[in-house]
């Protein structure tokens, strides 16, 4: 229900992962044996987490990292994979920089044109290192650079900007088809971002197969502070979730909503799912891994933007390897370790046997949950005092 803000308007309450909390189910079941995986595509995977197409998560030695752990990542076509022939070189610049110098240097790295044989060439290494190959571009160069990538053997392309639409209206700019370009490549087609369910349902009947939810969530956007738009992952999966099981049952299709940003411990990705969505898209957390390009840093993907940062560049740390973060086992406290046991345990308290019961378990609202009885933790600055 709408609440009254002002005199003749009103504004609908949306919900983050903070204000919600899962409630355990009538049930119980051994974490080892409910099912996680998922599909998109024709294509299976044994979990469901995608790393993010952010330059400091995702380079073709991750991509192959991430597909041998039951994943897979993204890598951006548009980064530094693809504008150096050394990108260590450019990614060394940035992580380097002083704090405060640290948006014009990534503008000046990312000044670098993009070559165009260097597409090709990261996919090939992903595909012989036996990855999965999955690549992003904007919309204004997803119709050519989706085309190279499928010449050179991509598995799955990602159409990704700040909010992508199905009509855009420009006199200088042509609107993607996203019909055309689904029948032209003939692989599955991933789009984002999105938290309307009115834009999802058009994906859908576009023939995508999958859409990523989220505008401003992740933790090195500054979208929803430099432009006020966005709406919190929880309410944002909810609304999506709505138009994939309307569309599910007028035509049969299924088509699997992606939660993506806002998610950096196990309890945030388990509400995720309790929200509805089939899979979720992961960055900070992964900047963290030994194996991480970044190195311990994390920059948003438009921070390079000349006119308009919505991003910039923070620094993680570095923790331990891809696959503790993964599955363990967790030396930290804080829930940014074996996310995959947190999925699991969480499902076997809620008594769900696969994803698609989690999708089912029941929310509440409950604002104290991470505060309620944590008194020595918050003065301590341990546990979850320090969140």
């Amino acid at each position: 229900m709408a609440e009254w803000i002002g005199i003749g308007r009103r504004a609908r309450r949306a919900y983050g992962f903070e204000e919600i909390a899962i409630v355990p189910g009538k049930i119980t079941i051994d974490p080892e044996e409910v099912d996680i995986s998922w599909e998109i595509g024709g294509f299976k995977f044994q979990i469901p987490i995608i790393a993010s197409a952010m330059d400091g998560v995702m380079d073709t030695k991750m991509a192959i990292l991430m597909t041998k752990l039951g994943g897979f990542g993204v890598l951006n076509l548009e980064g530094v994979q693809t504008r150096y022939e050394n990108p260590e070189e450019a990614i060394e610049k940035i992580i380097n920089a002083p704090s405060d110098e640290a948006t014009n240097v990534i503008q000046k790295v990312y000044e670098e044109p993009i070559k165009e044989e260097l597409i090709g060439r990261r996919i090939e290494e992903i595909k012989k290192g036996g990855g999965i190959a999955c690549v992003s571009s904007v919309p204004q160069r997803a119709e050519r650079f989706g085309v190279i990538a499928k010449e050179a053997g991509c598995d799955i392309f990602v159409v990704q900007s700040t909010v992508t639409t199905i009509h855009y209206i420009s006199k200088g700019r042509s609107s993607l088809n996203f019909k055309k370009i689904k029948e032209a490549l003939k692989i599955p087609i991933i789009v984002g971002n999105c938290v309307r369910d009115d834009v999802c349902l058009e994906f859908m009947e576009a023939g995508i197969d999958g859409i990523l939810i989220g505008v401003g969530p992740g933790t090195a956007c500054t979208t929803r502070s430099v432009l006020g738009v966005g709406i919190p992952q929880i309410t944002a999966t909810i609304d999506c979730v709505h138009s994939r099981d309307f569309y599910y049952k007028k035509t049969g299709k299924y088509i699997p909503i992606i939660t993506d940003g806002g998610m950096s411990r196990g309890g945030d990705i388990c509400k995720a799912f309790a929200a509805g969505c089939d899979a979720v898209m992961i960055g900070s957390s992964f900047t963290r891994a030994y194996e991480a390009p970044g190195k311990g840093y994390h920059w948003g993907m438009a921070t390079p933007h000349r006119n308009l940062p919505r991003g910039t560049r923070i620094k993680t740390g570095i923790v331990s390897s891809l696959e503790a973060i993964l599955y363990g086992p967790a030396h930290l406290d804080d829930g940014s370790q074996n996310l995959i046991g947190a999925l699991r345990t969480a499902m076997g308290i809620c008594g769900a046997k696969n994803i698609k019961e989690m999708q089912n378990a029941e929310l509440i609202i409950a604002p104290s949950i991470q505060t309620e009885g944590k008194i020595f933790q918050v003065f301590q600055r341990t546990g979850m005092g320090r969140q």
